[in-house]
């Protein structure tokens, strides 16, 4: 990534999730609006960067702010010497191309199972193939999960290659936020 590359550059605080499961060692970073602003996309997207001079790639997870977040692993915290509570310097870029999202395990043998959804799925687009993916794993519970493999099949199925009606940004649904940040 070369100066030319950084599309944001902005200082933030790294915070600790009020809820971070079983995990404590991760924070994360909520984009400042302006710099979410010149990425490609309000949904997922996937960036290169440097957290206080170190390189990584990631990730962004919408925030339904039309916005995004960004979860930093230990690792990079480690790397960048930096820690909850610190406030950091991040530059930005997307990258050349989205890598290939990783399909779940039950929406690939729904597709094996059906192979017109299966044609039409090797021809969209991988933008496309990340908004379906984040469409199933965004529901909340398993009885939706599975309508939504079912109902992502017969779309597929009839020739559909996006998602219809779905907001990769949450903004509207209000399906996608940053984490809860802990009180410091």
């Amino acid at each position: 990534m070369t100066t030319a590359d950084v599309k944001c550059r902005f200082e933030a605080r790294l915070l600790r999730p009020a809820k971070p499961a079983d995990d404590r060692s991760w924070t994360f970073v909520v984009l400042p609006r302006e710099a979410s602003e010149q990425l490609p996309r309000r949904g997922r997207t996937t960036v290169v960067g440097r957290l206080n001079g170190h390189p990584f790639q990631a990730t962004l997870e919408p925030d339904g702010q039309l916005s995004h977040w960004l979860q930093v692993s230990s690792t990079l915290q480690e790397a960048a010497g930096a820690a909850a509570g610190d406030v950091v310097t991040l530059e930005l870029a997307p990258v050349a191309s989205e890598p290939e999202p990783e399909i779940p395990a039950d929406l690939q043998a729904a597709l094996a199972a059906i192979p017109r959804a299966c044609e039409v799925w090797n021809a969209t687009t991988t933008i496309a193939r990340v908004d379906w993916i984040h469409w199933i794993t965004s529901a909340k519970q398993l009885k939706t999960r599975e309508k939504r493999i079912a109902d992502a099949c017969d779309m597929l199925a009839s020739g559909k290659k996006r998602v219809c009606c779905f907001d990769q940004s949450g903004y509207y649904s209000k399906a996608f936020r940053a984490p809860e940040a802990e009180d410091s």
